[in-house]
């Protein structure tokens, strides 16, 4: 199989490299200097948008892709010396108000009425960024990559406004040239626009995109051409200083509070209007939203992914390498025990076809845990090929300063260095019919200790009812990667997929269909270690609900001791071998309504001849655009034989988000986790005074369930300002 899929992929490679013609090169929207001046008030009456061309005649994407749409959208576009500008006219197909969650910025995409931007500035089809706003106001921006995912905790300096009439809504946005990066001198960029109604659950977009993909694909942009080539930023420098107080106190030891008074500054230097140089002084990260807690029955490492802002411009050169769970860099390792005192990150594009990437961070000593200062260093060059496949190298290197560790003793506490170094090949045909990757790692530690290496490659083909997919991975035992998520070691693992989708004729139902996938795990002896074959069936209406039941079998042979329960202590030993069968179900509720419920269901067997159930329910409400509150629930009840006997958890999650207007927001929610007795309250007020400036009071609590009893907390109060120099 793995000479087979070396075969497609230089085929493919071959096909990819030959394939640069734009699919939707047709569709072109010419924008020109503004005749007049603008004001970002959600009105249609400056002489500059009288005078821009107009896109419209959207195509469908759901619940069909092969007419226009129902629903009208009109959408202009201009600019000026230093902004660019978006006007969209979003007609109502059907009368009713408009339907959205709440105010809360970066709202869920699927449950409320939105205009999104997609623009692609490189003219690469694969990096660029996404700008909107729903119905009632509530702002959009994230960054892509991937050439259609969007990362939307990348945050930026714009300003829009959205205004409500009889027969539409209008959304009206300046976006500084200094917010975003596009490539000098090139007078096209990749765009598309996108329209959620859910009056008429109809998603469309101006440059067609076929339904199987995102409307956010990059390979299906139609051409923003310009007047003439976009104008130079100059000077373009931010700097965006904090200052906090506030105190934490750790209860349950007794310890005096301790009290914060603690200033920072991060800069943004735009060397070139595509290449930009990030720099940090003792940062702070206390305003970013706490994870979501879950039930933890995994034999590894759970994965929480990284909401920091320094780390996520350009993120994909260095975080997207790899795989879920073969991640080489993982940067919320950077800063997690120790505080972070400096770092500097240069990321963009060189030209047309080269994208660098260089990290550097040092943390500080941490002299209670005998914790070194440490140096990371980061370095990813990616060198486009064909239409949208590129190739990425990437080093990465951990070291401890000023550390001699005790020469007696049987192995140090923390390592002088860990190294890794990587090739990569992502493959992205021209039609995004084919995707895929190849990769290769090597790692280095002192005296050969954490020498190892690894390879992974996948081939996926995604057409309009049809999805296939094939997956390998080798992890040597050996192989170490401490700024990595590597979560399991010394394996082979191989996982094809296939999936059909039929799309009927039909008023209520918008697709239905099977998935099935195995997924085998063997040792470095060859001997199979894991299996689980999961087969599903989907269904989902044209109200955007959707339905899937499916049924699994599982085989484990233990390589290490494991809790099943992840809470009594006590193990199955290693080598001992468990197979069961389980079968659930998972059902959401269509998002219009303003009461939304969703559940997951699973019952079958465990471990050790076991059985588990666990049901998690979420139900949410909305007071929309002010209010929406949200409860999320888990049980899980696991039965084994002694010593565990019958063990249950409870997870539990209300939420409130308040949003009075679309820069005042207040959240608060609390988890309750019973597997590992903790409660956390986490309430979160948040005032952006002006674009990309804000006023944060943050509240923390956790408590030990019964009794009752506080183990920690603090509360923060931060300031940050962005200043454009």
């Amino acid at each position: 199989m793995s000479k087979l899929l070396l075969f497609l992929f230089l085929n493919l490679f071959l096909a990819a490299s030959l394939s640069a013609q734009k699919i939707n090169s047709d569709y072109q929207l010419h924008i020109q200097k503004a005749s007049s001046e603008i004001l970002i008030d959600g009105a249609l009456d400056e002489q500059a948008w009288l005078d821009a061309e107009v896109a419209t005649d959207f195509f469908m994407i759901t619940p069909m892709d092969t007419s226009f749409a129902r629903v009208r959208t009109d959408v202009r576009m201009t600019y000026d010396d230093e902004n660019l500008y978006l006007l969209v006219e979003n007609f109502h197909a059907v009368e009713g108000p408009y339907m959205v969650e709440s105010l809360r910025r970066d709202f869920s995409f699927g449950k409320n009425d939105n205009f999104l931007l997609f623009m692609d500035p490189f003219d690469d089809q694969t990096n660029g960024f996404s700008f909107g706003a729903n119905a009632a106001g509530a702002q959009w921006d994230g960054i892509m990559y991937n050439g259609g995912s969007v990362d939307l905790s990348w945050d930026n300096k714009w300003s829009s406004k959205v205004t409500n009439y009889d027969d539409k809504w209008v959304f009206e946005a300046k976006i500084p040239f200094k917010s975003i990066r596009y490539k000098k001198g090139i007078t096209e960029w990749g765009i598309n626009f996108s329209r959620l109604d859910l009056k008429t659950t109809e998603k469309s977009g101006w440059a067609p995109v076929p339904r199987q993909f995102p409307s956010a694909s990059l390979a299906y942009t139609g051409i923003l051409v310009w007047d003439e080539a976009p104008p130079q930023t100059g000077a373009n420098i931010s700097v965006i200083p904090y200052a906090l107080g506030g105190f934490s106190k750790d209860v349950s030891s007794g310890e005096e509070a301790v009290y914060r008074k603690e200033v920072g500054l991060d800069a943004k230097i735009g060397l070139t209007s595509s290449l930009n140089l990030d720099l940090t002084v003792n940062p702070d990260f206390s305003q970013v939203e706490v994870d979501r807690q879950v039930t933890n029955l995994d034999r590894f490492e759970l994965f929480f992914p990284e909401r920091r802002q320094f780390f996520l411009e350009n993120g994909d050169l260095f975080a997207g390498f790899g795989y879920s769970t073969i991640r080489p860099f993982f940067s919320r390792r950077i800063g997690l025990n120790a505080p972070i005192q400096f770092g500097a990150r240069l990321s963009g594009k060189i030209n047309k076809n080269w994208r660098v990437g260089a990290m550097n961070m040092q943390t500080g000593k941490v002299k209670e845990d005998e914790l070194p200062a440490q140096n990371f260093t980061v370095l990813a060059l990616q060198r486009q090929v064909g239409a949208r496949s590129n190739i990425t190298g990437l080093f990465i290197n951990k070291q401890s300063l000023n550390y001699n560790p005790d020469p007696d003793a049987e192995a140090p506490i923390y390592s002088q260095f860990n190294r890794n170094v990587g090739l990569e090949y992502n493959l992205a045909s021209s039609n995004n019919l084919w995707t895929g990757k190849a990769m290769m790692l090597q790692s280095f530690g002192p005296d050969n200790v954490g020498n190892g290496f690894v390879h992974a490659a996948n081939l996926k083909y995604t057409a309009g009812n049809l999805t296939w997919s094939w997956q390998h991975e080798y992890v040597s035992e050996n192989y170490t990667a401490e700024v990595g998520y590597v979560p399991r070691r010394g394996f082979y693992k191989a996982n094809p997929q296939v999936g059909y989708r039929w799309f009927p004729k039909s008023e209520k139902i918008l697709s239905h269909g099977p998935d099935v996938s195995t997924t085998f795990f063997f040792n470095k002896n060859g001997e199979k270690t894991d299996n689980t074959t999961f087969l599903a069936y989907n269904l989902k209406w044209r109200s955007q609900s959707t339905f899937m039941m499916w049924t699994s079998t599982d085989y484990v042979r233990l390589q290490r001791p494991f809790d099943p329960t992840n809470y009594s202590g006590d193990t199955l030993a290693t080598g001992t071998e468990h197979q069961w069968y389980a079968m659930g179900a998972e059902f959401t509720s269509k998002p219009q309504s303003v009461f939304t419920y969703a559940f997951t269901t699973r019952l079958g067997g465990y471990y050790a001849n076991g059985e588990r159930y666990n049901v998690t329910a979420e139900l949410g409400y909305r007071f929309q655009p002010y209010v929406s509150i949200t409860m999320n629930a888990g049980y899980n009840e696991i039965h084994l034989p002694e010593p565990w006997n019958t063990t249950s958890f409870w997870l539990v999650g209300p939420r409130v988000d308040v949003t009075m207007t679309n820069t005042l927001f207040f959240t608060a929610f609390v988890q309750y986790n019973e597997q590992i007795e903790n409660i956390n309250l986490n309430t979160r007020f948040q005032w952006r005074f002006k674009p990309a400036s804000d006023l944060f009071l943050v509240y923390t609590d956790n408590y030990l369930p019964a009794p009752f009893y506080t183990k920690n907390r603090s509360l923060v109060l931060k300031f940050t300002y962005w200043w454009n120099l």
